[in-house]
């Protein structure tokens, strides 16, 4: 692996001004240090990794918003201690060059268009990021021979995210390790990972899933996402882990329409483009929270057993109905989409279709694709990507019953 030349403390505070704002150049106070390598390399092996623990009252349920008019405004936001601490630790590992490439201000735009696609060039990700493992199977088992999340380089790990037992469920809990993604999308991104030792498979999981809704309201920024990959829907690395990551703009799928599907309203469909999919959503943790995680792990369960590739975004957002882009974001939505299955990268398109493409964010490979890329060129490249219409009913009308039968 390439070990790239450090980043200097100036390229990283460009870096945070062109991710989340300049507030989150945070200084290293006396809360942050545990999270913060010790100076000599020499010492990151032996040093344990630190535990962030949090409780109830951090979970930040209102408020939340994009400023109605310049995303300068965003610089205001207080940060929540989960931003400043992940933040902070992500920071320094950026200029320790624990990355393969020093992420600077990514040029970005809106493409024209009613979608509303935010178009990022992040030329040195399309480049130096590891080669995909070589997958054949939405349920392929876990190869501890592949790269793992076990084979990191010390110092890659943050902190340990735990909840405190003031948050009761019944969902079985995990040690959820937050580590650095080393081919960065944007300013913040790491990989959340549950119990490495344990060799999980790419196959979403309950514990998996509250941790990374959770992760989504511990952040008082409202564009810090978390998503998730099925093998087949782009996955890389066989080895259970989601995405989480800022990224300061709205995207379409936070405040676009949808329909129910079933009589109880748990399932919708989202309709507006750039995909089609299944919109489950919470106002807050407790019961809600932990009903919707066992309805979309159902789900994601039929589509793994039945070799449906499949993404899953979660962002703050509307509620479901009638809702408009700017609609305020009152919860969390997290949403579902049943795809072709890709088991490679296709190195000639301007960008691959993943989580966050198919939420309206692009990142794009090559300066000539993000001078000349149109709506209507990214609609057809995501288009591409999605079951055909007689398969995606069928698959539809599955998960409407399953949801039915849960609740009964």
């Amino acid at each position: 692996m390439k070990n790239p030349t450090h980043c200097s403390r100036r390229r990283g505070f460009q870096a945070e001004r062109g991710g989340v704002g300049q507030s989150m150049a945070v200084p290293q106070d006396s809360n942050e240090t545990p999270y913060l390598l010790p100076p000599n390399s020499k010492d990151w092996e032996e040093q344990s990794i630190p535990d962030f623990v949090y409780g109830q009252k951090e979970l930040i349920l209102e408020g939340i918003q994009w400023p109605r008019t310049a995303p300068s405004l965003l610089d205001r936001i207080a940060r929540s201690r989960f931003d400043s601490v992940l933040c902070s630790a992500w920071r320094q590992r950026m200029e320790l060059g624990l990355f393969r490439y020093c992420l600077g201000k990514l040029q970005t735009q809106t493409l024209p268009g009613p979608v509303g696609f935010v178009a990022q060039l992040n030329v040195e990700r399309g480049v130096q990021r590891r080669r995909p493992q070589n997958i054949q199977s939405v349920k392929q088992a876990f190869d501890p021979e592949q790269f793992n999340f076990n084979k990191i380089r010390p110092g890659e790990v943050l902190f340990r995210l735990l909840r405190e037992p003031d948050l009761p469920g019944a969902v079985q809990q995990e040690d959820i390790y937050v580590m650095i993604n080393v081919s960065p999308l944007e300013w913040g991104h790491v990989l959340l990972v549950p119990a490495p030792t344990r060799g999980l498979p790419q196959r979403l999981l309950p514990a998996a899933l509250q941790a990374g809704i959770e992760a989504v309201l511990l952040s008082s920024h409202p564009g810090f996402r978390v998503g998730f990959n099925s093998l087949g829907g782009l996955a890389s690395v066989n080895h259970l882990h989601l995405h989480g990551y800022y990224l300061a703009h709205r995207l379409p799928v936070e405040g676009a329409p949808s329909e129910p599907l079933d009589p109880g309203g748990h399932l919708h469909l989202l309709q507006a483009l750039p995909a089609p999919g299944f919109l489950f959503y919470t106002s807050g943790p407790g019961p809600d929270l932990e009903a919707l995680v066992g309805r979309v792990c159902r789900a994601t369960d039929y589509l793994t057993d039945h070799e449906i590739a499949h993404n899953l975004f979660v962002t703050r957002g509307a509620p479901p109905g009638k809702t408009s882009p700017s609609s305020a974001l009152t919860g969390v939505r997290v949403i579902l989409w049943a795809r072709k299955s890709n088991f490679g990268v296709k190195e000639g398109d301007a960008f691959n279709v993943a989580l966050c493409e198919l939420a309206g964010h692009l990142p794009i490979k090559t300066s000539q694709d993000f001078g000349t890329l149109t709506e209507a060129a990214a609609l057809a490249l995501i288009q591409d990507c999605l079951l055909p219409p007689a398969q995606a009913e069928e698959i539809q009308a599955t998960l409407v019953d399953l949801i039915a039968k849960d609740e009964q």
